[in-house]
Order: C-alpha cells, then structure tokens, then sequence
C-alpha cells in the first residue's frame, strides 16, 4: 500500500472509532499542493531545472507546518502523505499548526555549497506564494540543515523588503532560532520516558533502556535518560549495535563515537535485530522505518516502545504488540518535541522576545506531558489508533466550531 494511501487509511479508521467519519473526505487530500520547475545556474555556468513540490494538508488549527527535504526520492505522494501525518502530529501535540510537507528531487551529494545555496534560494523563490508566517511555516528536512534555513529565511525576507524570521523554523541560534531545538526531539521523547516511569513507580536505577540509534534525535535521548539514571543497556550507529548489563553512560558513548567513529567499540557487540528483541523496559527505535514487523513482533520483550523515528512498527506489527500487552507511544506523540519547539521560536520571532534554553526545555517538558495524558484517555484497539483519534478530535473540533 501508498504512503499516501496508508495515511488515508489511518484517518479513516480513526475517525470511525470517534465516530466521526463523515469528515473523512474533507481530510482525505490536502487544501492545497503545488509542483514547480524552477532554474538554477551551475558552477559550471550551465543552468539546470530542478521539479519541487509543497503540500499543504490544513490549515485548520493555524498555518501549516512542516519540513523541506532534498532528495531524488521526493515525489507528489510522498510530500502529499507527510503532510498528512503533519497534521497529526501537531494536533496530538496540540500547537496550533496544521500540517505541511514539501521537497526539492535532487541529489544533495552532487551539488557544492554554493549549488545547495542557489537550490534553497530559488526554491522558496517558486513557493513565495504561497508560504509565510500565517499561511504556511516550513523547517529542516532531510538532507536540510538550519543552515539552509538561513538561506530560505533571507531570500524570502528580501523578496518581501522586510525581516521575516517567522517564515521559517530550525534555523541556527544565530539567525532567529530558537535555544534548546537541537535537543528537542529526543528530549521531548525521554519526557514522556519520565513520565511513565514515574506513574508506575519504577525504579530509575532498575529500569532498562535500548535505544537503536545514536544520531540527533536518538543520541539527546539517551542523554537525558542517563541523567535521570535510568540504565542504558543497548545502543547502535550505522556500524552495529552494543550492549551492557550494567549499562552505559551517555559521556563515554560520545567519547568513544569521537575516538573511534562508532559507540560500537565499547561493550558486547550485537545486532540491530538482537537489540529489538532484547528484555527491558523502555525499546526505543530512534533512527529507521519499518524495523518492528510482523516477522519480529512475536520476539520483542519490552514493556514499553517510544518511537523517535517515524514509522518504526508496521500496522501489522502493531496488532501483535497489542495483542501481547506492549505499549506503544506512537510516532506522530512520541518524536512530536522537534515540531514543538519550532512552534516556540515561530512564537519568539513573531514577539521578538527570545527564551534561555531552559525555559524553552520545561515548557517543552509540559507540553509532551499534557500530550500524554490526552493520549492515556483516549480509547482504541491500538496505542497508535489512540493517538489519531486524539489528534482527529482537535481537527474535527476546529473545523465544527466554525460550522
């Protein structure tokens, strides 16, 4: 099945479990999607056109919002299925976004820094129209950096004559972003971690943690859950997976990643598919798709899984998982800290009044564990069916009142 499709489908049976289904096809397709072709000049002073695209899914609950990802992959369903799920996460996270997605087909790796500059530039040139800050925001994406933020936010700003900050999110500390976004997403996902443990009153230096993953939204993870004391038992970069009883602490996982380009040269080598099945409390999958299955879920033994990547269990594979009583903190919840945050410097830009780290930190703490406890009350077959149906009842709301 589509991406897109899967989207549609997810919707559908949410809405049916609230009863709702009559809005399925005002949220079906997106309010507005757009395909550009656009020139930019070369090193080699050859000009190349490049094909782009923008989706927006709603506009509901506030300006869209979502990334901008460089890739030959990105295609119309694609950017049209990540828009969708935008929509859901900033609604299960409660900020008043709706959801966005949009995308340049290229080969980043082919292109020098002043190719990728002259990309961003004329990219948001084609999409001027229709983003802004009160129509559509966009951030980082794949194979995108705050610094190509930076890019976008100038462009837009001259073509507008003024400063615009707002028009754009995950851009450095520097140029109008926003302190504690680096941590965000991982940080976000270790809150609710917290949170849990802290109703099931378990122990923090007992309770055990994998993590398969070590990048920029895994790697702030594990460091917030090792300050807590909570043990980390596994962890896995691109060279493997590792494992100690005893644990590991964040500080020598980073030494030895510095040392050794791998945190796979301390403690037990393992496998990635070994790391999932392994007994502890906490699995979290931070860093691919589809990487519990049908095949493996009959083998997981955590009690709980808090997913930072997107996508990292199957349908099929959540109807095992149920079945055998695991809990799950969906993706669209648990990873929703990155898309928070950016909705904080959205608001810093348009005040002007710029917060310390930790001020954006505990107001990020609060507001995954409100998400939370939204989600603890809803009703489902699956933990993941729970979460659309939180976020569908928000959307379907802001859409009744204005009836």
């Amino acid at each position: 099945m589509s991406e897109l499709k899967d989207a549609q489908k997810n919707i559908l049976e949410a809405l049916k479990t609230i009863n709702k289904e009559e809005y399925y096809e005002l949220l079906k397709e997106p309010e507005k999607f757009i395909e550009v072709n656009f020139p930019v000049e070369m090193d080699s002073g050859e000009t190349k056109i490049f094909k782009g695209f923008r989706s927006q899914h709603s506009t509901l609950r506030g300006p869209a919002k979502g990334g901008i990802r460089f890739s030959l992959n990105v295609n119309e369903e694609e950017v049209k299925a990540l828009s969708t799920w935008m929509t859901l996460k900033c609604a299960v996270a409660d900020i008043p976004f709706g959801g966005a997605k949009g995308g340049v087909k290229v080969d980043p790796e082919s292109l020098s820094d002043a190719e990728e500059k002259r990309l961003s530039k004329r990219y948001i040139d084609a999409i001027a129209e229709v983003i802004g800050p009160d129509r559509d925001v966009p951030a980082p994406d794949m194979n995108t950096t705050s610094r190509h933020m930076a890019w976008m936010m100038d462009e837009y700003s001259e073509d507008s004559r003024e400063l615009e900050p707002g028009v754009i999110t995950g851009k450095p500390v520097e140029a109008f972003g926003s302190k504690g976004r680096a941590e965000a997403t991982g940080y976000g996902a270790a809150y609710i971690v917290e949170k849990i443990v802290e109703e099931k009153d378990m122990e923090k230096e007992e309770t055990t943690v994998a993590v398969q993953g070590f990048g920029n939204a895994a790697a702030p993870a594990v460091e917030y859950l090792d300050s807590i004391g909570l043990k980390i038992v596994a962890v896995s970069d691109s060279s493997g997976a590792t494992y100690s009883e005893k644990g590991f602490k964040y500080g020598q996982l980073v030494e030895c990643r510095e040392e050794n380009g791998s945190v796979c040269k301390i403690g037990e080598k393992i496998t990635n598919e070994e790391l999932l099945e392994l007994e502890v409390d906490f699995l979290i999958p931070g860093a691919i798709q589809e990487v519990i299955t049908e095949e493996n879920a009959e083998n997981i033994k955590a009690g709980h899984i808090v997913e930072i990547a997107n996508g990292p269990t199957t349908l099929e594979a959540d109807k095992i998982l149920a079945e055998k009583g695991v809990k799950i903190v969906p993706d669209i919840l648990a990873n929703s800290g990155g898309v928070t945050v950016s909705y904080y410097e959205w608001v810093q830009n348009r005040t002007g009044e710029y917060w310390p780290k930790e001020k954006v930190l505990e107001k990020l703490r609060q507001n995954m564990t409100q998400a939370y406890k939204d989600f603890q009350k809803e009703e489902a077959e699956t933990d993941r069916e729970k979460a659309y149906a939180v976020a569908l009842r928000k959307i379907v709301e802001a859409y009744k009142i204005r009836e």
